[in-house]
């Protein structure tokens, strides 16, 4: 009888499995964003993009003034293969992770030392590598999944974290 119970729960895993793999849609699934500096010189950041789905997202799933991991699932990664200035201060070629601090008309953003972490809980601000001041505005239209980008701007890149109506921005050049 246990015998018969624990084939048919494997059954029901693999077809659980089966299903999962085969066009179901992720909630968040995971995305990617590059800015070319030139010379072989990166910046490649990889993350999960969550939808609104009708939610308040800015002052209600995402509250205003406290530490959001910049999208979902796990840890947003920041790979540079160079020196950077992001924001006016000095980042070094290497790996990171991002999170943010919102608010109404500033964000903060958070470029950890530490890394290989699911999204949250946030590592503390002993990890932090530095903090860098982000432009808040509207985006032109609503945006339904968060989108990360670089659009490329004289010798570096502004990297944009958008989503609903809200758009922060930072200025990222090579060192």
């Amino acid at each position: 009888m246990q015998r018969s119970l624990a084939i048919i729960g494997l059954a029901g895993l693999g077809l659980l499995t089966a299903q999962a793999s085969c066009g179901q849609k992720r909630v968040s699934p995971p995305a990617n964003a590059q800015c070319d500096l030139g010379g072989g010189k990166t910046i490649t950041v990889d993350y999960s993009s969550p939808r609104a789905d009708g939610r308040k997202i800015y002052g209600g799933l995402v509250p205003y003034g406290e530490v959001w991991r910049a999208g979902a699932n796990k840890a947003t990664t920041f790979v540079t293969t160079t020196d950077l200035k992001v924001g006016g201060k000095d980042v070094p070629a290497g790996s990171y992770t991002l999170f943010a601090i919102p608010t109404a008309d500033k964000w903060t953003l958070i470029i950890s030392k530490k890394t290989g972490e699911w999204g949250i809980p946030y590592p503390g601000a002993d990890s932090d590598f530095v903090r860098v001041d982000m432009k808040a505005s509207k985006t032109p239209s609503m945006v339904e999944n968060f989108t990360i980008a670089f659009d490329k701007s004289g010798s570096g890149c502004t990297m944009r974290l958008d989503w609903e109506t809200t758009r922060a921005s930072v200025e990222i050049g090579a060192k």
